[in-house]
């Protein structure tokens, strides 16, 4: 063994902001960790060799087959002992990489969740499902991080060892940060819906914004992200006559401080792995209201914690909020409960969880 680890993923804006306690960890194991992704480098510490790999969105991009050989020539390079995969895209590419070689590393997929469900197009289904079983070969493990992912996988025997992981872990302490409204464009006496998340058509933040008309003029939404859709975003709300009541913040890296001015969380993603936005939301107290989908359906305790939706159904989705507009009492019963619950996603408690599936033999110590 080398002691050499090889994590991947489809951007290094991944790891810096989900991984960096896990990088530290692996290397005071004593172990060298070496960073491969796609997207605009960012230093990253704990690490040794890091290097960008032309990882493209468009699934059969050259440049993605390019990114594969890339990583094959340092697999054969380095001899890694272990390659720890994030995101379906470099993990479809980096076991890509491993087909045919005479020895390999073990594997391990952390799947935040598979691009498919029971709603999903059956030919776009179907061709995801197909990449996911094209690689069961050269996958020793896969972490899934709800029970609909977890389900599939065990079915489908797409490793020799599938397993549960409650997410990656949030940290309690970069939530503590306070401001006060009036900084922020808004005033006291608003009602404050929020939704931390890149804009995409899987989030869908433009059924948030087309939701608000039929709302109280109280009811502001706040919209904290970057993304291909922001303008679009943007746009629909000037043009629906919105541009007082819903907020264009762009990418909060100091997110604790809009959560705390909060009154509710909202979320309106059509599917999810285990989402980290509503974790932290929960950790600050708020109530919660969702689509109904996976990884969201894990998170949130309909009516103990917040309520879920039927995705689309904009109707349901105004009820649960005006229920609590305009109910005080309501959030702060479910908001507390939701605080309670979202200890169990704490860094403190994942961590050791995680560490024991990414080296078995010892839990690794934070």
């Amino acid at each position: 063994m080398s002691g050499k680890v090889l994590i991947t993923a489809s951007t290094f804006g991944h790891i810096a902001n989900f991984h960096l306690p896990y990088l530290k960890a692996l290397q005071d194991s004593g172990r060298e960790v070496q960073v491969f992704c796609g997207g605009e480098r960012l230093p990253l510490p704990y690490t040794g060799r890091c290097e960008t790999v032309p990882l493209r969105k468009a699934f059969l991009s050259a440049d993605n087959f390019r990114a594969a050989a890339q990583l094959r020539r340092a697999i054969r390079e380095e001899k890694y002992e272990l390659i720890i995969m994030h995101t379906s895209l470099a993990a479809f590419f980096t076991r890509l990489a491993l087909f045919g070689l005479r020895e390999r590393p073990r594997t391990v997929n952390v799947v935040h969740g598979y691009l498919f469900d029971g709603a999903t197009k059956p030919i776009k289904a179907a061709v995801l499902k197909l990449a996911e079983l094209i690689c069961t070969g050269v996958t020793d493990k896969v972490l899934t991080m709800n029970a609909y992912d977890y389900r599939w996988a065990v079915k489908n025997r797409v490793a020799r060892e599938v397993g549960l992981i409650p997410g990656m872990g949030f940290s309690p302490e970069r939530l503590r940060s306070r401001t006060d409204r009036k900084s922020c464009g808004l005033s006291e006496g608003d009602f404050v819906l929020i939704f931390p998340a890149e804009f995409s058509k899987r989030k869908d933040q433009r059924f948030l914004i087309e939701a608000m008309p039929g709302l109280p003029e109280e009811i502001k939404l706040v919209l904290p992200g970057s993304g291909e859709l922001l303008g679009d975003c943007r746009a629909l709300a000037e043009k629906l006559g919105l541009k007082e009541r819903v907020l264009f913040p762009g990418y909060i890296k100091d997110i604790g401080a809009w959560l705390n001015i909060a009154d509710v969380a909202v979320s309106s993603s059509h599917i999810e792995g285990l989402p980290f936005n509503i974790m932290e939301a929960m950790a600050c107290a708020l109530p919660v209201v969702a689509s109904r989908v996976k990884g969201n359906e894990d998170t949130v305790r309909h009516e103990k914690t917040g309520f879920l939706y039927a995705c689309g159904d904009a109707e349901a989705y105004r009820e649960a909020v005006l229920r609590l507009f305009l109910s005080p009492q309501l959030r702060r019963e479910l908001g507390e409960a939701a605080k309670k619950a979202a200890a169990e996603y704490s860094l403190d408690k994942v961590f050791p969880l995680v560490m024991a599936q990414y080296l078995p033999d010892r839990s690794g110590e934070k």
